[in-house]
C-alpha cells in the first residue's frame, strides 16, 4: 500500500531512491504527506522508518515537528523527506517566467521569504502572512537542522527539482529551541591548555550550518590549504567577507581579552582537533592561538604539510618566543600582499 502511495504522489525515480534504505512495505515504517505535528502523533513509538513526501518548507515551528518524529523512531530508525532549496527554487522561478520578470520577482521573494523570515523585527510579520508556508531554506539550513535535531545525514539527492534526504536517529533530544542567529557568530573553539574559549566572527555560512562540519568533512575531505572542499554551507556573500578578511574582525575582542596572540595556530574546533595527530594536538595546548596562524608564512597544501607547518612554528616558538612570531608576521605579510593569499 505505502509503495502505491509513494509512487503515486512522488514517482518511480523518487520510490526507487528511497527503497535503497528503507521498505516502504515494512508495517513498522510510517509514510504520510503532511506539515501536521497530528499526523505524526498519531503513529506509535519505535517506527524502524518515517517517510514524509510533504516539502518541509511548509512545515511551521520545523524544529518541533523533527523533535516529534524523532521521538517517534527507535535509535538508528530512518527519516525521509524532502525540501525545496533555495537554488531550486531559484531554478524553477526562472523556468517558470520570462527573465525580466522572474528576476524582478525572485528578488522581492527572496527578501521577504528569506531576509524578512530571519531578522528578528521581521520574522513576526513573515509567519503572520504565510503560516509558515512556502519557506525558502538552504540546503545547509535544511540539513543542519536535522543534524540539531539528533539525526545524522545518512544521504541526500536531488530529483525532480527537489531535495531529498535520508537521515537516521542517532539520539534522543528532550529540546530543540529556535537559535537566534545574528550576523556576530560566536564558535566555541580549543584554546590554551586545551580550554575552551568562544571566538567571534561575522556569519558568512547559512543558519545552522555549523552543526554539519562532520557531515561535510566526510563527504568532501578537506581541500588545498585545509579548508572543506565544495563547503555548500558558505553564503556568497560570506565568501567575500572570507576572502578579504573581513569575517575576522571581530576576533580582535579575543586579541584584547587576552585569548588570542597576533601571531599563532589557528583557533580549532573540537572536530578539526581530532584530525591531527596526538602529538601535535599535546603541542598546539601548550601555547595560545593566533590570529595570523602559520599557513600564511608556510603556505602548505595538505592536512598534512598544515601540521609540519603548525610543529616547526610551535618549536621555533618555544625556542625564542618574539623573533619567531616576528618572522612568521613579516613572512605571512609579504605572501598576502605580495602573492595575494587569501582564505577561501
Amino acid at each position: 500500500m505505502n509503495k502505491d502511495i509513494l509512487i503515486e504522489e512522488q514517482g518511480e525515480k523518487v520510490y526507487s531512491y528511497i527503497s535503497r534504505f528503507i521498505n516502504v512495505e515494512d508495517e513498522n515504517v510510517g509514510v504520510v504527506k503532511t506539515s501536521n505535528k497530528f499526523n505524526i502523533r498519531k503513529f506509535s513509538n519505535g517506527k524502524t522508518g518515517i517517510v514524509n513526501l510533504k516539502k518541509i518548507n511548509d512545515i511551521n515551528k520545523m524544529n518541533e515537528f523533527f523533535k516529534l518524529i524523532n521521538s517517534k523512531l527507535e535509535i538508528d530508525g530512518v527519516f525521509v523527506g524532502c525540501v525545496e532549496t533555495k537554488e531550486e527554487r531559484r531554478s524553477r522561478i526562472f523556468k517558470k517566467y520570462p527573465l525580466g520578470i522572474a528576476q524582478v520577482y525572485y528578488l522581492f521573494d527572496f527578501i521577504f521569504k528569506r531576509v524578512f523570515s530571519k531578522l528578528w523585527v521581521t520574522k513576526w510579520l513573515y509567519f503572520f502572512v504565510t503560516a509558515g508556508r512556502n519557506q525558502v531554506l538552504s540546503k545547509a539550513e535544511a540539513l543542519g537542522r536535522l543534524v540539531y535535531c539528533g539525526f545524522e545525514i545518512v544521504d541526500e539527492c536531488e530529483i525532480d527539482n527537489l531535495n531529498y534526504f535520508v537521515v537516521k536517529k542517532e539520539k534522543f533530544v528532550e529540546s530543540v529551541k529556535e537559535p537566534r542567529f545574528s550576523i556576530l557568530f560566536k564558535m566555541k573553539r580549543v584554546g590554551k591548555y586545551g580550554k575552551m574559549i568562544t571566538v567571534y566572527k561575522i556569519r558568512t555560512m547559512h543558519p545552522y550550518a555549523e552543526y554539519l562540519q562532520a557531515y561535510i568533512y566526510k563527504i568532501h575531505n578537506l581541500q588545498k590549504g585545509g579548508k572543506f572542499k565544495n563547503d555548500f554551507r558558505i553564503t556568497t556573500w560570506g565568501k567575500v567577507l572570507r576572502r578579504l578578511w573581513i569575517d575576522e574582525i571581530p576576533m580582535i575582542f579575543n586579541l584584547v581579552k587576552g585569548q588570542l596572540k597576533i601571531v599563532g595556530v589557528r583557533p580549532l574546533s573540537k572536530h578539526y582537533l581530532s584530525l591531527y595527530t596526538s602529538e601535535l594536538k599535546e603541542k598546539r595546548i601548550e601555547i595560545k592561538p593566533g590570529l595570523v596562524p602559520p599557513y600564511y608564512a608556510d603556505l602548505p597544501s595538505t592536512l598534512e604539510e598544515i601540521m609540519q607547518s603548525e610543529i616547526r612554528y610551535i618549536n621555533a616558538y618555544k625556542v625564542n618566543p618574539i623573533i619567531t612570531d616576528l618572522k612568521y608576521l613579516f613572512k605571512a605579510s609579504s605572501n598576502i600582499i605580495i602573492n595575494k593569499a587569501r582564505s577561501k
